[in-house]
């Protein structure tokens, strides 16, 4: 099952009325933390809200099915969520809309796949995009990133950033980058972007002036011939912006992480793909090749792209043979080890973040579950005929 990441409360109390949303920062009832005025304690019982009020929090975020009543001493702000949220725990971060009671979980301090979306906006417009592309104005998504960064705890080891394209409006974006590099200096910071962007040198030069120790650039290649490239992202030129872009940004010593999105466009040319990367662009710090999430424009396009992972995982395999020799450093995402060839296994990663990912019933008797990927469970999911369990045997 997929983790409910939006909801909508049954009920809210004390919200400023002149102010459209907020940024929440859930706390135990018990916690000895520092509070904010962003600060919610997190009550779930009758006993949890008589604490709450000894306790005087100002603030209560209820997990209930049912209408809460509050001493009536109690003034404060107050929001009620359904059961299915019991996840939320101390030290989450939530938006929260104050006239629709709309709210989404931002950040989840004890999970290891956190990302905060920019935009909505692309100049891309990806066969496969699974987060489809909106003209719209959705600026207060920086805005509200900023408001949360202050909340997330510094100890966080890894923070994404996603789109859209996360440059679209790059200045801003850049000073939250700069945030993160004053609040967040530990934590593995990646953002991923189409790379067009990088084609202009103030805006790469801006990227290097941020500074962040360890800041990364995850960029799309689709394939090593150019309009194989292009009709992928729907954008003609792309392919020549996009190299430009990682070009540049390693002139300046930055980091940069290559993504290919394996279907039924890309995958039967993976070992050129690789090959071509390998001779290249062998300075780039990490080449991640990519099960299709069949999610967004991937359903629309399921005859166009599906693909079975069976039919193309030779040439994977000898993908990562080309790039492995040249020292890259290769990974493989979103595939299960069943279907991969054993080559590959060392390369396989967990990468599937914790709120989509799931196994099928074959997966209860495999040996390598533990260390598999497993499924996504977002969208129309396609399962390959190759899944098998794992075993001694």
């Amino acid at each position: 099952m997929t983790l409910p990441l939006y909801g909508t409360a049954s009920q809210s109390a004390g919200f400023f009325s002149d102010k459209p949303r907020s940024v929440l920062r859930l706390r135990s009832v018990d916690s000895a933390a520092e509070r904010l005025a962003a600060d919610f304690a997190i009550v779930r019982t009758p006993d949890d809200i008589r604490r709450a009020i000894e306790a005087d929090w100002p603030s209560v975020l209820v997990i209930s099915d049912s209408s809460i009543d509050l001493p009536g001493t109690f003034n404060g702000r107050l929001a009620v969520v359904p059961p299915k949220y019991d996840y939320l725990a101390d030290g989450d971060v939530i938006g929260f809309d104050h006239a629709s009671r709309k709210f989404r979980t931002l950040f989840r301090r004890n999970s290891a796949h956190n990302s905060f979306l920019v935009t909505e906006r692309c100049n891309n417009y990806c066969l496969m995009c699974s987060q489809p592309p909106k003209n719209v104005d959705d600026r207060w998504l920086l805005g509200e990133i900023k408001e949360s960064l202050p909340l997330i705890d510094p100890a966080i080891r890894a923070l994404t950033f996603t789109g859209g394209e996360t440059l679209s409006d790059w200045e801003d974006f850049i000073a939250v980058l700069k945030e993160c590099r004053d609040r967040l200096p530990a934590t593995a910071v990646q953002v991923l972007t189409n790379g067009r962007a990088f084609a202009d040198s103030r805006i790469v030069d801006a990227w290097k002036d941020i500074g962040h120790p360890n800041l990364m650039a995850g960029i799309p290649v689709y394939a090593s011939i150019d309009y194989v490239h292009d009709h992928v992202v729907q954008a003609r030129g792309a392919f020549d912006e996009t190299i430009l872009g990682i070009l540049k940004l390693k002139d300046r010593g930055q980091r940069v992480e290559i993504r290919v999105v394996l279907h039924a466009l890309t995958a039967p040319i993976i070992e050129d793909t690789g090959r071509w990367i390998a001779r290249n662009l062998p300075f780039v710090d990490h080449v991640a090749l990519m099960g299709l999430e069949n999610t967004g424009f991937a359903i629309a396009n399921d005859a166009m792209l599906w693909m079975d992972p069976v039919d193309y995982s030779s040439g994977l395999a000898r993908a990562v043979d080309h790039l492995s020799a040249a020292g890259v450093n290769v990974s493989v995402y979103n595939l299960p080890r069943c279907i991969l060839p054993k080559s590959v296994w060392p390369h396989a990663l967990q990468s599937i973040s914790d709120w989509k990912n799931g196994f099928v019933e074959e997966c209860d008797r495999c040996d390598a579950k533990t260390s598999c990927s497993g499924f996504f469970t977002t969208g129309r999911p396609r399962f390959s005929r190759g899944i098998q369990a794992i075993t001694a045997g």
